[in-house]
């Protein structure tokens, strides 16, 4: 049984060499950004840390803290091409280990659509990680249309996975919750706003991955569903109730929660579970293939399809 892993960060190789330097790199000063002792190691390293947990595919991404969507596109763009031809390299140097996902300047959309193409359709990468707004904006504003058209028609996946503050962020700092907690509030947030907005009835065949299962969408749903019954705003955009959506997105298992990933597998359906593990950060499983594994209420068959079926069949591995 083979594993592939969604949800891998990449601290880029040519970032560390530039503040190792002491170099500025497309305008970040050395020591503006914290880097986790694993996130400085190399593609042979990362792959002794992967056979030792039992996974046999990354999907890298660059990590979240190079999103930059605050800052001059141009500037960004070209820090975001230098990143995605990194992970291209190391998807040729080792083409059976690694794929990849495109950073991609969210602040220029038609930058951000300009290098997507070239990241899909050039690079091979299999699509791109966005935070889940941009300077403040939601995914249902349609100056993003265009960009989610592209990659419907591209066929890559995006994989939305926060950057920076959270909501929770406004109302506490304290006790992790803006990641613990934030994390998930965003999560549902921007599910929300891709299904109210409409987007997913104009882009039927976009795809989207919803980073640490989802955050709390799947235990809201019935929530949304009753708001689109009762009020008409909430159907201002929607001719179906949002629960019929659920299964129009993808839902890594990353839930620290059996009870939790069960739920997402009986909302969204099994074929829309897939296997992430946050590597290499502190939250993320610990031994995350002997965790699903071990699992009492996974049948073997869907233990399979979140390990590794699934993800052959969307990504065409």
């Amino acid at each position: 049984m083979r594993s592939i892993d969604i949800h891998a960060h990449l601290t880029p190789q040519c970032f560390i060499r530039a503040v190792e330097a002491g170099q500025t790199w497309h305008g970040i000063q050395p020591g503006s950004v914290r880097i986790a002792p694993r996130a400085v190691w190399t593609p042979p390293q990362r792959l002794a840390d992967m056979n030792s947990l039992g996974v046999d595919v990354q999907v890298v991404s660059t990590g979240a803290g190079f999103y930059y969507y605050d800052r001059d596109a141009h500037t960004i763009a070209a820090m975001h091409q230098e990143c995605n031809d990194e992970v291209h390299q190391m998807t040729m140097d080792y083409p059976e280990r690694f794929k990849g996902f495109a950073q991609i300047p969210m602040q220029d959309v038609p930058a951000a659509i300009a290098e997507l193409d070239r990241a899909v359709n050039k690079l091979g990468l299999v699509g791109a990680m966005i935070d889940d707004k941009v300077n403040g904006r939601t995914y249902d504003d349609p100056s993003f249309l265009p960009l989610w058209k592209a990659a419907e028609q591209m066929g890559a996946l995006m994989f939305i996975h926060q950057g920076g503050a959270t909501l929770v962020r406004e109302r506490t700092d304290r006790y992790y919750l803006p990641n613990t907690i934030g994390n998930l509030v965003d999560r549902a947030v921007t599910f929300a706003s891709f299904v109210f907005g409409g987007v997913m009835d104009q882009c039927p065949n976009l795809k989207i991955c919803l980073a640490h299962g989802g955050g709390y969408t799947c235990f809201g749903i019935g929530r949304m569903d009753r708001g689109w019954q009762v009020r008409s705003e909430a159907r201002a955009h929607l001719p179906s109730p949002p629960s019929a959506y659920l299964n129009k997105f993808y839902y890594d298992c990353l839930t620290h929660s059996e009870a939790a990933l069960r739920m997402v597998i009986d909302t969204a359906g099994i074929d829309r579970v897939i296997f992430g593990t946050d590597w290499p950060a502190d939250m993320a499983i610990d031994w995350p293939v002997s965790w699903i594994l071990s699992l009492q209420s996974l049948t073997q068959e869907e233990k399979e399809a979140i390990l590794y079926k699934n993800l052959e069949k969307l990504l065409g591995l």
